[in-house]
């Protein structure tokens, strides 16, 4: 493994196969207490590939956002998510699988095969699939899908924090920050909350 950071071998060793067009799979959200889970599905284009694409968690916020702008302008980018309702009828490992599958059915070109991040490939997935564990530091295209999923997450809780302000959703993206449970406990459980999640499932039943 590459100390200097993710690379495209993966992406290559598949084209030298045959399989010429090949997508990064990553989610994030799944540890939040509210929230969607959200996946991205990235094709890059081997000529235009940005410059300084990592895991999404060890970039910094600025840089993310720029790489995010690059990516939607030069390779082929599909983001999805699943329902709070779905991440609790389903269990959450299902739910992000779900919505990877989903990114993966919203890319313009068809993959032939699939980079996702992780020791798990979603039972949804047709076609050839390799799960690699960190595959976020690992291989440029598992990075791509990281960034774009991680900074659309990000907006859509800063965008729901707006409509239930008083938990921190801006900024703590609804993991669960002392702050969150807190307001969990003070404000109580909101339509976005995941019911399924023991901290809120404690305080929906407590008493009862």
């Amino acid at each position: 493994m590459s100390t200097l950071g993710p690379d495209y071998s993966f992406e290559q060793r598949a084209q030298a196969r045959g399989l010429s067009i090949v997508a990064g799979v990553d989610e994030v959200g799944r540890g939040p207490l509210a929230g969607p889970v959200t996946a991205a599905a990235v094709i890059l284009d081997p000529m235009r590939i940005p410059q300084g694409l990592n895991d999404s968690k060890k970039l910094s916020a600025k840089k993310r956002q720029a790489l995010h702008d690059d990516l939607l302008l030069c390779a082929d980018v599909s983001i999805a998510h699943a329902s709070v309702e779905e991440i609790d009828e389903l269990n959450i490992l299902r739910a992000s699988h779900l919505a990877m599958e989903r990114a993966v059915a919203g890319l313009k070109q068809r993959p032939n095969h699939l980079l996702i991040d992780g020791n798990m490939i979603p039972r949804g997935l047709a076609g050839l699939s390799e799960a690699i564990v960190k595959g976020d530091s690992r291989s440029v295209s598992i990075s791509a899908a990281s960034i774009v999923a991680k900074i659309c997450r990000d907006y859509v809780m800063w965008d729901l924090g707006q409509h239930y302000p008083g938990y921190g959703w801006e900024t703590n993206a609804g993991y669960p920050s002392k702050s969150h449970k807190l307001a969990l406990e003070k404000l109580g459980v909101t339509p976005h909350h995941r019911r399924s999640f023991k901290p809120v499932h404690n305080i929906l039943y407590q008493g009862k």
